[in-house]
């Protein structure tokens, strides 16, 4: 392709699948699998690699959105079932489980990965949904200035209900000194913490430990503002 020549891309999204392979033991069932080597060292967190999983041509990127080790192996939709029973049958001996999308945002939520729709769209700021991390502030953008120099007056806030018994779905009003100050944008009960978790687009500045009430059913569900990440701080779960 000549230099000024324009590129053509094209959308193979209907025409794939994929199954995410996450958990302690993600490895131990990939690597018999594959000639490529799966280890930390040689396959880095949010890396790609095209290989195969017995028959069947992957591409397998190093990502994880429960907070555990893991990847996500994409293939053509016609290799879906085979790649899908190629998994499956090696899984067996570790006990391997087919879990489900509520499974997979109860864990998104314990480890605080957000969901676009859900907990932010295009009418929240980077800053205020808690991926400021992504913005380059060095690097020329359009609207650059207005997003730096907007005051922050709200923020999406996890939230840990007190009572372990106690749940929510989403979408119910958050209560902040007895006023109504936000809602509730997603939530579900984390098996690994023990509480429900619920995040919330609440005013800026309440602190951790600040005591709020979620509307559920006419009741006054008592949650406490908590501090994120609430699943495994410093990452060794998926990085290793």
């Amino acid at each position: 392709m000549d230099a000024g020549e324009a590129g053509a891309g094209k959308d193979i999204t209907s025409g794939t699948c994929c199954i995410g392979v996450w958990g302690p033991l993600a490895r131990d069932l990939v690597q018999p699998l594959t000639r490529d080597d799966f280890s930390h060292e040689a396959f880095g967190y949010f890396r790609a690699k095209e290989t195969y999983l017995g028959h069947v041509p992957v591409t397998a990127m190093r990502l994880s959105y429960v907070g555990e080790l893991g990847w996500e192996l994409y293939t053509t939709a016609d290799l879906g079932l085979r790649l899908w029973d190629t998994l499956w049958e090696a899984g067996q001996e570790l006990g391997v489980v087919a879990a489900g999308r509520s499974a997979f945002n109860s864990l998104r939520l314990e480890k605080g990965y957000q969901a676009w729709g859900t907990d932010m769209t295009d009418e929240h700021s980077p800053y205020e949904a808690g991926v400021g991390f992504a913005v380059r502030t060095d690097k020329e953008f359009l609207g650059r200035a207005a997003l730096t120099d907007a005051p922050l007056t709200r923020k999406l806030t996890p939230l840990l209900l007190d009572d372990p018994a106690a749940v929510v779905l989403g979408k119910e009003p958050v209560y902040v000194d007895g006023t109504p100050a936000g809602y509730v944008t997603s939530a579900s009960y984390g098996y690994t913490l023990g509480r429900c978790v619920a995040y919330a687009w609440l005013p800026a500045g309440l602190t951790t430990g600040t005591g709020v009430h979620i509307e559920y059913f006419g009741e006054k569900v008592p949650a406490t503002v908590a501090e994120e990440p609430l699943f495994d701080p410093k990452m060794t779960r998926i990085r290793r």
